[in-house]
């Protein structure tokens, strides 16, 4: 049981410390102010890095930014490919966006009848054109082989030089970086390919030995280089004219990989912010009074079991916000209304475990059994009611895409966190209020 407790007391901490902003303290005598808190935390995990940023994601409404919507042509596709496909697309968005460098992208599938088409919010970008550009660059990498043919002019035959096209293409690039030439110092490209593609490269530079293998862009010429000698480790480079920051672009559109089904912009718009900073101030500080209201009703009302009320509430407001941080839920003006929302629904919980817990004592009169009776009675309604709301959360979200429902970003916004604050309560609920009235009440386990 102590262990238990001990769990929960590190869990709130632990929560506390992640949903608090940075404390920065400026000492006499020490020229740099002490963050206590690091700007960001990164957790490995099997491998994998997880970062917690400290910074709450806001979305287009409370911060602004730019709308994109894309339509994705299917034309090309069989019936049993066109999921695949669609999902593809839209990964490989992300990861340009991504790329691109801008703040907390959200990219997601919007399905109607029978089109299919990729909504992109990017919170604090005010250029959508870059954007546009970095989505719809599509970079096509492949290698050449020097050939002549000869070429009849006239009564006289001529050796005409071209480049045909080899099986080594992108799609067996592994990885492309910026490296800098050892003697000139300009900025490079390093392939790495894959093991097909390592297969196919050094068979042909097997075969180009004292030959020029032409690096073609988009159709465009970069280089072409004289193989010295067969290179079998999978590794190129590609040295053109460029500045460092063209390389970088280039790198990333090498990196992102081709979209596999084309896409055309059918929308887009820059976003102003909803609510200025002073609005979403004003906001909280309104959110903080009225919890205040609700936490003097509970402590006149119930007295005692009004303190543990608004002791589960805290722990439940502190593991919320810190789950919004872990998690990297975007913040809307839906959102928010779905986190106030479920406090309401928190609170509603333990007045229905207090007023449960009246009946049974006008009944039993024994305060610790009319304790237990009472909890574990309201338990089986609170836990009907938040079904319900679970439910309909999942309606409102439409994980599956299915066009008869709901598949507005602020819809979904709404329904996360109001489906995360009734699990929530569920567990402040259950778990928090029932150990503190436990030990009041000493009743045993």
């Amino acid at each position: 049981m102590k262990n238990r407790l001990y769990f929960y007391i590190f869990l709130i901490l632990f929560c506390l410390w992640i949903a608090l902003p940075p404390l920065v303290i400026n000492l006499p005598f020490v020229n740099k102010p002490i963050t206590i808190k690091p700007e960001k935390i990164e957790i490995n995990v099997l491998g994998k890095k997880l970062g917690i940023n400290n910074e709450y994601k806001l979305g287009l409404d409370l911060q602004g930014g730019s709308h994109l919507v894309f339509l994705v042509d299917t034309s090309g596709f069989k019936n049993q490919d066109i999921e695949s496909a669609v999902e593809a697309s839209r990964n490989i968005i992300e990861k340009r966006i991504n790329f691109f460098g801008v703040a907390e992208p959200q990219v997601y599938l919007l399905k109607q009848n029978n089109n299919y088409r990729v909504s992109v919010d990017i919170p604090g970008n005010k250029n959508p054109q870059q954007a546009i550009n970095q989505i719809g660059k599509t970079a096509q990498l492949d290698f050449r082989e020097y050939k002549t043919k000869e070429v009849q002019q006239g009564t006289e035959s001529a050796q005409m030089a071209y480049f045909e096209p080899t099986k080594l293409n992108g799609q067996f690039l592994k990885k492309a970086a910026l490296v800098f030439d050892q003697q000139s110092g300009n900025p490079q490209v390093s392939l790495v390919f894959n093991k097909e593609g390592a297969r196919l490269f050094g068979e042909i530079t097997k075969k180009n030995i004292q030959k020029p293998l032409a690096i073609f862009l988009d159709e465009q010429l970069l280089t072409a280089p004289t193989v010295q000698q067969a290179i079998t480790d999978g590794k190129a480079v590609i040295s053109g004219d460029f500045t460092v920051e063209e390389a970088k672009v280039l790198i990333n559109s090498l990196n992102a990989g081709a979209l596999p089904a084309p896409i055309k912009l059918i929308e887009q718009k820059t976003v102003e912010a909803t609510l200025g900073q002073a609005n979403i101030r004003q906001s909280l500080l309104a959110g903080v009074f009225g919890l205040l209201c609700v936490i003097m009703f509970m402590l006149i009302l119930y007295k005692k079991e009004g303190l543990v009320a608004f002791i589960s509430l805290m722990v439940y407001t502190i593991i919320s916000l810190a789950l919004y941080k872990i998690l990297g839920i975007v913040l809307t003006i839906s959102g928010i209304a779905g986190f106030l929302l479920s406090i309401g629904m928190a609170v509603d919980a333990n007045i229905l475990i207090y007023e449960r817990i009246k009946e049974e004592q006008l009944l039993l009169k024994d305060k610790q059994i009319a304790v237990r009776s009472g909890f574990f009675r309201a338990l089986a309604a609170i836990k009907s009611a938040n079904f319900n709301t679970l439910l309909v959360c999942l309606i409102l979200f439409n994980p599956l895409n299915l066009s008869f429902l709901p598949e507005f970003g602020m819809v979904r916004g709404f329904a996360l966190t109001l489906a995360l604050g009734v699990l929530l309560g569920l567990f402040t609920g259950v778990f928090i209020t029932k150990n503190i009235l436990w030990r009041i009440y000493k009743i045993e386990k």
